[in-house]
């Protein structure tokens, strides 16, 4: 099976000085969950921007199903950015119908379900929402498409500590088996349990890329130990 994403020689400088990515080469396999790990000011924000069109690199290339990122790429990438986008003014089922008419691939009574699960009320203003129930409505959104790639940037960062374990769980169960998540997050504790593999980077550079089962076995170590040993955090 042909990889799902590819990713050679990226860089990224702002302003022809700041090199927030340098050189960095990674390939992600289909059906996994990845995290994506490292300190503030490490790249991370970056390579996802650029991942989903965001922002252009400086140099190299980033192949995404085999094509370049770009029209057709962007359709096929659910993304969670880590602050709100959602309209304050629209109710919860406006962004649905929202969503539904946008991308082909939005799955409405996915959507409910999970509002039902989570108690929200489908014709509640946004505006009145609290910013954790805010994230969720948004985590809901995203992974009610049937994507090719799941990009979460901090997705349980505003999210109750007993909201969690659901949220992890929808993350699982709400991708197909050809479809890989990349998560980007500081909370590393309480999603390791669900990652299949880690990357990590420093200074725009790729560190490590390894299996979650790997680096247990091999260094007897949580990926939470593991990244604190490595980073000295």
């Amino acid at each position: 099976m042909n990889p799902l994403v590819e990713i050679k020689g990226l860089s990224k400088r702002y302003d022809g000085k700041k090199l927030a990515l340098d050189n960095l080469n990674l390939t992600l396999p289909r059906g996994r969950i990845i995290g994506l790990l490292g300190p503030n000011g490490s790249g991370k924000t970056t390579l996802i921007k650029l991942m989903t069109g965001l922002l252009t690199p400086t140099s190299g290339s980033i192949m995404i199903n085999g094509l370049p990122v770009g029209v057709f790429t962007k359709s096929r990438i659910a993304y969670l950015p880590e602050r709100t986008y959602l309209q304050s003014s629209m109710r919860v089922d406006d962004m649905i119908d929202f969503f539904t008419e946008f991308y082909p691939d939005f799955r409405k009574e996915r959507a409910y379900e999970m509002l039902k699960d989570l108690g929200i009320e489908p014709s509640a203003p946004l505006k009145t929402l609290s910013k954790g129930t805010k994230e969720k409505v948004q985590l809901i959104l995203v992974m009610s498409r049937d994507a090719d790639l799941y990009i979460l940037d901090e997705p349980i960062a505003g999210v109750d500590p007993a909201a969690r374990d659901y949220i992890l769980r929808t993350i699982i169960s709400n991708y197909n088996e050809n479809a890989t998540i990349l998560i980007s997050t500081h909370l590393i504790t309480d999603i390791e349990s669900v990652l299949d593999e880690v990357v990590f980077i420093r200074y725009g550079q790729l560190l490590l890329y390894n299996s979650v089962d790997n680096i247990r076995e091999h260094f007897g170590k949580s990926i939470d130990a593991y990244f604190r040993e490595v980073f000295a955090c």
